[in-house]
Formats: structure tokens, sequence, C-alpha cells
């Protein structure tokens, strides 16, 4: 089993000064060393769900670190205190969206934090919130969310998307997209809404990335016959 020191001397070995500077043009911040996720993965082989391990990793502050601990972690191990840590200490989308988002999600507190955190204030937390509600009509079967409240959320998006902060419009936007493929009781209502929507505005740093067109991303899972189809994990 690694070592903290071991992980963290094998990442180092693993960066690469390009991913560093693709990843800076995306937001990222030092410290950091560039490790590309297939690398990563190499070391979550060995040390899957070593729960004690990846909060380490969190703790170093290391973007490839934290990225790896979203990875490595055990979320049936998290708690809401131990969440909201972790929430708080991510500094861009990579962390806030993926890492803390796909944990939150897969833990017994999904709904919880991404209730709490869509209210927030800071950009990365409530980004990190409405990533988790998208990772939840993943993940959970439909009848254990209420319809109700997200209806709610659905027109409160509507609404707010065009006025709220850079990161939270693009992850409200893949909360319309992730509502439309996979929870069907609002897969046509929210539809309906991303076409009212249209397309949303993101500055996307120094990148050629684009933001999804919500409607057309829609359709492509219902060609696809993946309408409100579910994963086991989100996490990748």
């Amino acid at each position: 089993m690694d070592t903290l020191k071991d992980v963290m001397n094998e990442l180092a070995s693993l960066g690469d000064e390009s991913v560093v500077k693709m990843f800076k043009s995306h937001g990222a911040h030092e410290p950091l060393y560039g490790v590309k996720v297939s690398d990563m993965k190499k070391i979550l082989k060995r040390n899957k769900n070593n729960h004690t391990l990846a909060l380490a990793l969190y703790d170093t502050g290391n973007s490839d670190a934290m990225y790896l601990a979203g990875l490595m972690v055990n979320p049936s191990l998290m708690t809401i205190p131990l969440l909201d840590e972790w929430v708080k200490r991510a500094n861009w989308y990579m962390i806030s969206e993926y890492a803390v988002g796909w944990v939150a999600a897969e833990s017994p507190y999904g709904i919880d934090v991404a209730r709490k955190w869509i209210t927030s204030k800071h950009e990365m937390i409530a980004d990190a919130g409405w990533a988790v509600w998208s990772n939840l009509f993943r993940l959970k079967p439909d009848e254990e969310l209420d319809k109700n409240e997200i209806e709610n959320l659905l027109f409160h998006v509507e609404r707010e998307i065009h006025q709220a902060p850079n990161r939270v419009r693009y992850a409200m936007n893949g909360f319309v997209i992730a509502m439309g493929a996979h929870y069907e009781p609002l897969a046509e209502e929210a539809f309906v809404v991303a076409e009212r929507i249209g397309q949303v505005s993101v500055n996307m740093g120094e990148t050629a990335c684009k933001v999804p067109f919500a409607p057309d991303y829609i359709k492509k899972t219902w060609a696809a016959g993946k309408r409100g189809s579910k994963k086991k994990t989100v996490r990748c």
C-alpha cells in the first residue's frame, strides 16, 4: 500500500509542463504537477478506496493530488462536515465540478449538500452544488428524487442562469442537460426550458472549449436510446 510520500513523489515524476500550461489556461491554480488522468489511474489501481490516503492527498492542496483523491476516496465514508471542507478548498472547476461533485453525489449526503451549496455566494461552492444535482440525475432512481423540488430548481435556473457567476452558468447548463437526459419525469420539460434559455455564454479562459447547447445534447441522448439512463458511478 502506498504512502502519501510515495504518491506525491510519483505524481511529481509524472508531471508534464504542457499539461500544467493547459490546466492553467482552464483556471487551475498552483501547486500542481500537470499529471494526465490516465497516469493517475495507475496509482488509483493500487489504492482504490484507500480512504485515509485519499483524505491526506486532498489535504496537500496540490491540484493533481486533490483530483486523484476524488477518484480514490470511499464516498460512503464521507460526512457533511468533510464534504463542506472539501468544497471550500476547491479552487477551480476540475476540483469543484468533478472531484467534489462526484464524491458528494455518491456519498449518502448528495441531496443535502446539493441543496445547501447551490445557495452559496461563493462561485466554486455553488458550481459544485449544481454539479452534484447533475450527477444525482445520473445515479439516483427517479423515485428517490422530489419531482416538485426539481421542477422548482429548473425554473430557478431558467430565471437566473444568464446572470449567474461564470462557472455557475456552466454548471446550471449542465444541470438542464442532465435532467433532460437522465431524469425521465421532467425530461420533456427540461428540453422546453433548454430551448427557452438558448445558448449560454461562459468565459472558458484561454481555451477553444465551447459551452454545450443544451437542446442539442438532450436530443442526442434521446436519439441514442439513453433517455433516462442511470450509472453506477460518475467518477472517471
